[in-house]
């Protein structure tokens, strides 16, 4: 069943179409990556979904529900949350302050009294690893932490639909492998839908059940991770002739 979906969505910012006429579905449990070039349209797309842009054309369906034209604040009540490529986390504040906003203004935050909001970033805090940053101020810690904190303010939200925009990006590949396991750990034992936009093949290859690709903002591909490495329009595209060989087993 499809939980998220979308009909010919466009963008444009003035003539240059940034998102051209896409269709897409994420269904209820899967990992969908979404990959492609810079500039191809990925975080614009993810940026119509949750209303931080309005769309220019076509519908988006949440649960079968049209929600083009609705604010940030009211679908992150639906139960749709995301990541940002760069983390802008509220200076001046801990850690656990600034997860506990995602508990106050997720699913079900209007009716959270404070002390169980700071509950739930704890639980939250605790399941991406970051306890012993708890209290740090959001000022002293590095980009890698960020963005745990990032994905543990998301998760205080309740999503039904959680979208990552470049969770691994930046980060060394230790915490790209630890950063894989909470995904599939996300997916797997919380049951929440994924959207992944990401540029580390190897994290596009190993979590994700169907990809899907832009360039200059239209779909030219969607199909298993195995279907996508060996498509040509992609990998003249983006992944370039290397890496498919090598994912092929070539030489």
């Amino acid at each position: 069943m499809d939980i998220l979906e979308g009909k010919l969505v466009s963008k444009l910012f003035g003539a240059l179409a940034a998102v051209d006429q896409v269709d897409f579905r994420l269904q209820q449990g899967e990992i969908l990556g979404l990959i492609g070039p810079n500039g191809a349209g990925k975080t614009t797309l993810v940026n119509l979904v949750t209303g931080i842009y309005p769309i220019t054309h076509g519908e988006i369906l949440f649960e079968a529900k049209k929600i083009d034209g609705l604010k940030p604040a009211v679908l992150a009540r639906m139960g749709i949350a995301r990541t940002f490529q760069i983390v802008k986390p509220f200076p001046g504040m801990t850690v656990r302050e600034n997860v506990v906003i995602g508990s106050l203004f997720g699913k079900g935050g209007a009716e959270r009294k404070t002390k169980m909001a700071f509950q739930e970033a704890d639980r939250w805090i605790e399941f991406v690893h970051l306890q012993d940053y708890r209290n740090a101020s959001v000022d002293q810690i590095n980009i890698s932490l960020r963005k745990r904190m990032d994905l543990a303010k998301a998760l205080a939200m309740c999503p039904s639909v959680l979208m990552l925009d470049e969770v691994m990006a930046g980060i060394n590949t230790k915490d790209i492998e630890e950063m894989m396991a909470l995904v599939t750990q996300i997916n797997q034992e919380l049951g929440i839908t994924l959207l992944v936009i990401e540029h580390v093949m190897k994290a596009v290859m190993g979590l994700c059940h169907r990809v899907m690709v832009l360039h200059h903002g239209k779909k030219i591909a969607d199909g298993t991770p195995q279907e996508i490495v060996q498509d040509d329009r992609v990998i003249e595209a983006y992944l370039g002739e290397r890496y498919a060989k090598a994912q092929r087993g070539g030489r």
